[in-house]
């Protein structure tokens, strides 16, 4: 079972509909129970990095997490969901869960480009991807962001996009994969990302 967090601050829906699509057994819960013995748990995330914060420290979920990535359950971050696991971000001056090693910065207002980036964009694959396998050399995916992870270790990072900076958007460390963009909606190459998390085993 795919349990989907329920923090009131991801996009559950289309995560949902989009593994439901692929024929797997999905559940948005908040029920640290439920969640505990799912085989794969996702971290959906749309808004503010800080009241994203406080919506999982009022849930009671920021210790379920930290539990599940320690056992080794495969874990799916996507958008704010990858960008919580890291240590800080500029958004709001705010700690995240510290589980990786990072900073989440702000695309550069000088840049010339339009912030957030809304849209699609091409992956520049950096190293040998699960979640890529079968999506082709260089796959568009689509972006909703104004702010971006920059980690720590470059070893852990699978592909980046340059918009005005060099962003950090998918991560693959161990059993915890990491979208800054949105598989759900990035199309027949996101449904293949989705089964391929779906695929793994702990």
């Amino acid at each position: 079972m795919i349990a989907i967090l329920n923090y009131d601050a991801g996009n559950l829906k289309s995560v949902e509909k989009a593994f439901l699509y692929l024929g797997q057994d999905v559940q948005v819960t908040a029920d640290p129970k439920i969640i505990t013995k799912a085989d794969h748990v996702v971290l959906p995330g749309v808004g503010a990095f800080r009241d994203a914060m406080d919506k999982l420290k009022k849930s009671g979920l920021v210790p379920v997490i930290h539990e599940m990535v320690d056992k080794k359950t495969p874990f799916l971050g996507i958008c704010l969901g990858m960008q919580l696991l890291y240590d800080y971000s500029e958004e709001g001056d705010a700690e995240g869960l510290g589980i990786l090693s990072g900073t989440v910065r702000r695309f550069p207002s000088d840049c010339g480009l339009k912030i957030p980036q809304i849209g699609w964009n091409q992956l520049e694959i950096q190293k040998e991807s699960i979640l890529l396998k079968g999506c082709g050399e260089a796959p568009f995916v689509y972006f909703v962001h104004s702010y971006y992870v920059d980690a720590q270790d470059k070893s852990t990072v699978a592909a980046t996009v340059t918009y005005g900076a060099k962003a950090d958007v998918l991560v693959e460390n161990e059993q915890i994969f990491l979208t800054q963009f949105h598989p759900e909606k990035s199309g027949n190459v996101g449904l293949k990302m989705l089964q391929n998390f779906a695929d793994v085993t702990a």
